[in-house]
């Protein structure tokens, strides 16, 4: 965008929605009065279904039993398992009771779960026994001597969970309620890891009022009622899942449906039908796998109205299949962070294709947004490249007993700083170039990776693409590209690569190198590790 508007890069959310001054408990109850009888959880891969009258009575169940263990309000519960039924009703029964609920990645192998664990002082575990190829119950008895704050492992399908269900079924609600008096929206209510690229994770603490109302705020931009039904093949561990899902969709009455543990793009596809949903959640590398099903076209799709793309950057030619291919014409871009629970802006019902495929929308309502100049702290003026950073309610409360971190991030004027390299329009709208540190700097040019993907994405041979920076003695960095072909497509090499880039970008642009793989390395929430490319990339040119 050429910087022809002076105005500052800053724009608020204004909205006559008010915020909500609920606990997240307060809220659930407050929902099953007003929708008893409609389906409020369905997971299919248990076979489990629950109305919002037995969903409502079965977290205070939960809620009963933590209590009978000891949970005290503040005391952290950590949760590690896969996407299950189990994992939303002790995301809801721990904030019923104040309760800190821990998020634990599913890809942790010991040395990760030793250090959550103990850094967030968790005193409860509720743990799936296994999934895939890890044994969770093993990992937990490596580590448990590590953790002398850890009192209590609940293994899900175990004696362990079926005594907490019986403890709570036996001393009933009033425990609860009595708890529940004493909670203060602004307690906090949530850690979650986020994956530092270096060093260890960092525990992002998120009160009722951060996730409460940023899930409510995405579900009233998406137009959510009592009758929408949610397909969630994103994980629970991470905001996108247990935020974004499972509170847009509590706090409107919608139904939370979970295809099965692990994402399975036929599975995703396989609920949305079988279930009549009208909401479909994914990053771009999962609605990727869904419209590359060789028979895509057998599933009926019809309910589907809208939903929600976010993660990473979405590719223009994946929205737009998801739209014409999927019939999800209101769907929406997210962008956000943990750290900002995590939603900042969205795009609207109404808004262009084109500002759906090239910008991740405005500012969401009662939240701030500017874009800054990294060196000096300065807003730029609209269409200039910069930082950009939000404020507002959404803003967590800080890195769990880092406050060194948390000032790092946050500064006095408690605007939350994200790393991302942005550009704001004359309307408002944000575009993302990507991230301060993925820029690379080839021979004194700044160039954005992901102007380069998108030309590269409109190749009829490849699939997916992304692209990097590695060392070069002459510009200081050179570009490679990371490719994944369409089955039968011949491998792309540079020549071929360059040819096709010919005047459809600036010389300088077009990626001095080439990688086929058959998958790019992936965190468990479908975000690309450019670092781990990057890494592997200087063995490959070694």
């Amino acid at each position: 965008m050429s910087n022809t508007d002076p105005r500052p890069s800053y724009a608020s959310g204004t909205s006559t929605t008010p915020l909500l001054g609920d606990t997240i408990g307060g809220n659930l109850a407050r929902t099953a009065a007003a929708h008893p009888d409609r389906d409020a959880l369905i997971d299919r891969g248990l076979g489990l279904r629950y109305t919002y009258r037995e969903f409502d009575a079965e977290v205070d169940r939960v809620a009963s039993g933590l209590l009978d263990l000891g949970v005290v309000k503040g005391d952290r519960v950590g949760i590690w398992s896969p996407n299950r039924a189990e994992w939303v009703l002790v995301q809801y029964a721990t904030a019923r009771i104040g309760a800190v609920l821990v998020n634990i990645n599913p890809a942790y192998r010991t040395h990760e779960l030793r250090y959550v664990l103990g850094q967030a002082g968790v005193s409860v575990l509720v743990s799936a026994p296994a999934f895939k190829t890890s044994d969770y119950a093993g990992m937990i008895e490596e580590v448990r001597g590590d953790c002398p704050d850890l009192r209590d492992v609940v293994l899900l399908e175990s004696p362990a969970w079926d005594a907490l269900l019986a403890a709570g079924e036996r001393n009933g609600r009033g425990p609860v309620a009595e708890v529940e008096a004493t909670l203060s929206p602004d307690d906090p209510i949530n850690i979650q890891y986020t994956s530092g690229t270096t060093g260890f994770p960092k525990g992002a603490t998120l009160s009722h009022h951060n996730i409460l109302n940023n899930g409510f705020s995405v579900g009233e931009l998406l137009g959510y009622t009592e009758i929408d039904r949610i397909a969630l093949p994103v994980p629970f561990y991470h905001c996108f899942g247990m935020v974004m899902g499972n509170l847009a969709a509590t706090s409107h009455g919608a139904c939370m449906v979970i295809p099965g543990p692990g994402f399975e793009p036929a599975t995703a596809l396989d609920a949305v039908q079988a279930e009549k949903c009208t909401s479909l959640y994914g990053v771009p590398a999962m609605f990727i796998a869904e419209l590359a099903l060789p028979d895509f076209d057998d599933y009926d799709l019809s309910t589907l109205r809208t939903g929600i793309m976010a993660g990473s950057p979405c590719p223009v030619e994946v929205m737009r299949q998801v739209i014409d291919r999927m019939g999800m014409a209101e769907v929406s871009i997210c962008y956000g962070m943990t750290e900002t629970s995590p939603v900042s802006t969205q795009t609207r019902r109404d808004d262009s294709l084109e500002r759906r495929v090239s910008t991740v929308g405005r500012v969401g309502p009662h939240l701030e947004v500017k874009v800054i100049d990294p060196a000096t702290g300065v807003t730029v003026p609209r269409g200039t490249p910069g930082e950009l950073c939000t404020r507002g309610y959404s803003v967590m409360l800080g890195y769990w007993n880092e406050p060194d971190k948390t000032a790092e991030v946050i500064d006095r004027g408690r605007w939350m700083h994200t790393g991302d390299l942005a550009v704001m329009d004359e309307d408002g709208y944000v575009g993302i170039t990507g991230r301060i540190k993925d820029m690379v700097i080839r021979g004194g040019e700044n160039i954005y990776p992901r102007e380069i993907e998108e030309v590269l994405y409109t190749h009829p041979d490849l699939l997916d693409a992304q692209v990097i920076g590695v060392p070069d003695q002459k510009y200081g960095e050179e570009l490679m590209a990371w490719v994944r072909m369409r089955e039968g497509a011949e491998p792309l090499t540079p020549e071929t690569l360059r040819a096709f880039c010919q005047g459809r970008i600036a010389h300088f642009k077009i990626p001095r190198y080439v990688h086929v793989v058959d998958e790019f390395p992936m965190t468990v929430t479908g975000k690309v590790r450019k670092v781990q490319m990057r890494e592997e990339s200087l063995r490959l040119l070694d």
